[in-house]
Parts: structure tokens; C-alpha cells; sequence
């Protein structure tokens, strides 16, 4: 057990062992440093990520036990099969990266206060332009309906926020991710943080030291060039 709060410079990209995180609050492991594409990049392949609201201190997480969802487990009940072949949903990837952050930020910030501040919403606006942060959209008549981001630089993809403007549209968006993902021989979907949505979708959680060995082996997994090019999805639900 530690009692020690790293504080990070403002230059660099390093950060303490996440065996190093504070167990009150559950994770916490630094405070300071930038948003820069390095230290972000870092941090993922460190199974670390950045969480705090706007007027607080940058905050670091590794939490002790992390949520992650294996592509086959993903529960996908006769309803919402039903219902997505009942309408004329299309997918897409990377076509509107910056409107999904943006619904994402709205609809946390109506909900319950919102993480995706100004600030992250132009850090991660330029992790996508470095190729490295995605999104998945779903469209419904040509609207925007539902969607997701996340980091992406191995086999894993990091999940960040969803959005729905429609019921269902959240989880058309991740069962789309869960068969796109594995189409391409892809590891896991690290979830970060257990909630009810992502849980009785067949998320599960392990501990820190299970995810970190994961996260490792999945380093090794390259992500194809043709992944994330900006494209619509076709027999995704299939």
C-alpha cells in the first residue's frame, strides 16, 4: 500500500508503476502534466488514463480493478436484433470523430457532469488527427444517432464515452465495435470503469495485475492499416 500522489512536470511523458495507485481514491496514481499526444500515448500503453472534471487538478487512474469486454461475450438479446433489423441502420467509422466527442461531452454534462472537457475534447481531436484516438458512428436517415471514441495503439481498443440520441443506439454502436474488432483479429475492449450498461451488455472485471499482463500481450498485436480508414460498415451485424 502506498500513500504517496505522484505530481507529473509539464515536459515529458513518464509516469510512476500503476502498482504505485493510491487504493483511497481507488486508482489514483498522479496528478499534473499535459495532454500532450506523448504522454497520452504513454499512458495507454501503460494501462493508464486521464479523468477529472473542469476546475480540478489533471488526474491519472489505474484503477484495481478494471472493466473489459471480450468481443464474444457481448450479450446481444432477441430485442435489440429485432430492432436493429426493423430500421436501416448505418455504421460508420472515423467520419465524424469531433461530432461524437462533442455528443458524448453534451450528454454526460446533462446527465451527470461531464469529464470531456475543452480540454480534452482538443487533446483527443489530436490524437485522432495522429491517427491514434477512432470513433464508430451510427446513423439512422442519415442522422447521427449514436456513436463511441476511444484509443486505439495495439490490439486493445480504450474505450472513452458513447452517446445515443435514440434507445438502442449505444449498444448498436459497441456490438458494431465487438464484430468489427474481431473481424480484424483484434484482443479486447478495455471498458476502464464498470457501470450498469456496460455490465449487462458482458463486460466483466479483473484486477489490475490481470489487465496490465493483457494489455502487454496485446502489445503485440498489430493494428491493420485498413482498420480505421474512414469507411461505412457493411454486414457488421451479421
Amino acid at each position: 500500500m502506498t500513500s504517496i500522489l505522484y505530481h507529473l512536470p509539464s515536459e515529458g511523458s513518464h509516469f510512476p508503476n500503476p502498482d504505485q495507485a493510491l487504493t483511497e481514491p481507488d486508482g489514483l496514481l498522479a496528478v499534473g502534466g499535459t495532454l500532450s499526444i506523448p504522454r497520452l500515448k504513454c499512458a495507454y500503453r501503460n494501462g493508464i488514463f486521464p479523468w477529472y472534471s473542469e476546475g480540478e487538478p489533471l488526474m491519472w487512474w489505474s484503477p484495481s480493478t478494471r472493466c473489459i469486454l471480450h468481443f464474444d461475450d457481448i450479450y446481444v438479446n432477441r430485442s435489440l436484433r429485432k430492432y436493429q433489423k426493423k430500421y436501416t441502420f448505418r455504421v460508420k467509422v472515423n467520419s465524424q470523430f469531433e461530432q461524437v466527442i462533442w455528443h458524448c461531452a453534451k450528454q454526460r454534462e446533462q446527465l451527470q457532469g461531464t469529464w470531456i472537457t475543452d480540454d480534452m475534447i482538443s487533446a483527443y481531436s489530436a490524437l485522432h488527427k495522429a491517427g491514434i484516438a477512432h470513433s464508430l458512428e451510427v446513423y439512422l436517415d442519415e442522422q447521427l444517432v449514436g456513436g463511441l471514441y476511444g484509443v486505439m495503439q495495439n490490439g486493445v481498443f480504450c474505450g472513452e464515452s458513447m452517446f445515443n440520441t435514440i434507445d438502442n443506439a449505444s449498444k448498436l454502436a459497441m456490438w458494431a465495435l465487438c464484430n468489427w474488432l474481431k473481424r480484424h483479429d483484434m484482443a479486447f475492449i478495455d471498458c476502464q470503469m464498470e457501470n450498469p450498461f456496460l455490465m449487462a451488455i458482458g463486460a466483466k472485471l479483473v484486477t489490475r495485475d490481470e489487465y496490465l499482463t493483457k494489455l502487454k500481450q496485446a502489445d503485440k498485436i498489430t493494428v491493420p492499416t485498413n482498420l480505421w480508414l474512414t469507411q461505412e460498415l457493411f454486414d457488421i451485424y451479421e
